[in-house]
């Protein structure tokens, strides 16, 4: 009796074994081929759709990694890699695979050294004894490796990304949308914890925080309040009785979108210092132009000639020019940085929503203007002409 008792116990403790192995193994709820490991750890990565399965072997500090990114096609590329140094992308030891043209998918390693890099195949600063690679379902690449950790570290950095695979083969740059961007935390193979560190608590960096505010002021700034003040100038003086109210909210409204709008630009030129790797020449370009321009149009409010003044017309046609080509570039440049910051799509039609709606009240207000004006200069004509005395005969 007692015999049987014993065995009844063993054969429930190799069960609950058992189920808790299997447990651990799909924790991210995935079944690997039959001729791979089964991986005890598994961390869903917080961005790009993506699982990092590992077993830490302490014997002799090596790890078993499977790493997994879906949502994919065949003309992508996929990357993992470990950095010793930190969250950079210098200095990352990749594991890298793609589908080449016959349809096999290929692993490699690369060694990133630049931010010019190609990916081309190296041997990285650590031992990787095996690495394979499985393309399933044309949605999912999954590298196989085995990685001989540096002596006495388990604790490192580690980078995921993905990018596109041109017809000739080369690979080229991932993209630069807020989730490719935070794609990295830290991980620990022997304790198995994963910190987010793109952001304290996993929230937003405080890279992408300074995208979002520079993105929103430069928004308000120069998309929004640049235009609402040239409409004040060019609608509200053609009535006489807000005469001169219309120069001081013109003024009013401008100034203040200029202040906003250098510190946007300044948070620019922060975020630029913050990813030397990372440029945006067009973008940038146009900001510096539009900063140019701006400052040129406040300085020369005090070379301002008076209305009767015989330079008044080109001093007008100066400002005309300059106003209506530093809002044309802002919108321009706000739409391409709504393509760099990749927001919610609700925020880019908010905003062209906006831009029709005072293009409507300005053909509107247009169409208004022209009618006073015609009137006013038809009540003009039909008053009576002064004469001048010296010519009455």
């Amino acid at each position: 009796m007692r015999k049987a008792f014993q065995i009844v116990v063993f054969v429930i403790v190799i069960l609950a074994s058992s189920s808790a192995y299997s447990q651990l193994d799909d924790d991210c709820g995935y079944t690997f081929s039959n001729n791979h490991h089964r991986y005890v750890n598994c961390n869903p990565l917080p961005t790009l759709d993506s699982y990092l399965h590992w077993n830490y072997h302490p014997s002799n500090n090596t790890v078993d990694i499977a790493y997994r990114h879906t949502g994919i096609t065949s003309s992508n590329w996929v990357a993992w890699s470990l950095n010793p140094n930190g969250p950079h992308m210098i200095g990352a030891q990749c594991l890298v695979a793609f589908v080449n043209s016959t349809g096999i998918p290929h692993p490699f390693t690369s060694p990133i050294t630049g931010y010019t890099t190609m990916l081309q195949e190296g041997p990285l600063s650590f031992g990787v004894p095996r690495i394979a690679a499985e393309f399933r379902n044309n949605t999912e690449m999954i590298i196989y490796a085995t990685i001989e950790l540096p002596p006495g570290r388990t604790n490192f950095t580690h980078i995921w990304q993905h990018g596109i695979v041109s017809s000739s083969g080369a690979f080229k740059a991932h993209s630069m949308a807020p989730q490719h961007l935070s794609s990295f935390a830290t991980i620990d193979f022997a304790t198995g914890k994963s910190i987010d560190t793109s952001s304290p608590g996993g929230g937003v960096s405080k890279t992408q925080r300074l995208r979002n505010i520079h993105g929103i002021i430069n928004v308000v700034s120069w998309g929004m309040m640049m235009p609402l003040g040239a409409m004040m100038a060019r609608f509200v003086k053609v009535f006489q009785p807000l005469n001169p109210v219309w120069f001081y909210l013109h003024v009013t409204c401008q100034t203040l979108a200029y202040l906003l709008g250098v510190a946007g630009w300044a948070t620019g030129i922060n975020i630029g210092s913050r990813t030397p790797g990372i440029v945006r020449n067009v973008h940038r370009n146009i900001g510096i132009t539009l900063f140019t321009l701006a400052t040129l149009q406040v300085m020369s409010l005090g070379l301002r000639p008076k209305p009767d003044h015989k330079y008044r017309t080109f001093w007008n046609f100066y400002h005309h020019s300059i106003g209506y080509s530093v809002i044309a570039l802002s919108i321009g440049n706000i739409f391409m940085g709504f393509d760099i910051l990749d927001p919610e799509k609700k925020w880019k039609r908010a905003y062209i929503i906006f831009l029709i709606v005072i293009g409507a009240v300005a053909v509107c207000l247009e169409v208004l203007r022209c009618f006073v004006v015609i009137r006013r200069k038809r009540e003009a004509s039909k008053l009576p002409q002064t004469v001048n005395a010296d010519n009455v005969a």
